[in-house]
């Protein structure tokens, strides 16, 4: 696990009508550094989407419909977890579970059935001058 980032398991109500679930609330220790923006993404099958992520706000993602194999890259140095990396499956008939990318933790996203649909929570609007991008060819993204 990298230092910062957590993973919360979400609990889904469901019945013959269709299900119900909460991703986020304001008192959720996940979500103290609260809200910015919310954000909506498509992505096709097959597709990479790496590397991304912030130096100052934090980012939560949940994957609502599709199957992303998702990897987490520690870009801080300061961090015990330099140079880590952690790899996870998210979406349609996985555990359901939202997480949180602290400030200098990149991701990157392979869409393994989709087209996926992807929801990300910041907690600030969105400033160039404080994103992360890396070229894909920078980290070896290997999310099969």
């Amino acid at each position: 696990m990298i230092e910062g980032v957590q993973i919360k398991d979400l609990v889904r109500h469901q019945d013959e009508r269709g299900f119900f679930q909460e991703l986020i609330r304001k008192t959720d220790d996940f979500f103290t550094p609260g809200f910015g923006q919310l954000s909506h993404s498509l992505v096709y099958p097959g597709i990479v989407k790496a590397w991304h992520g912030h130096t100052k706000q934090y980012q939560w993602t949940y994957v609502i419909s599709g199957v992303l194999s998702i990897v987490l890259y520690d870009t801080r140095q300061e961090s015990r977890t330099f140079k880590e990396k952690m790899q996870m499956l998210l979406g349609d008939g996985h555990k359901e579970q939202i997480y949180v990318l602290p400030p200098g933790v990149v991701h990157g996203y392979r869409c393994l059935n989709g087209p996926a649909h992807v929801l990300y929570v910041t907690s600030d609007v969105f400033d160039p001058e404080e994103e992360i991008r890396l070229p894909l060819s920078e980290l070896e993204f290997d999310a099969r």
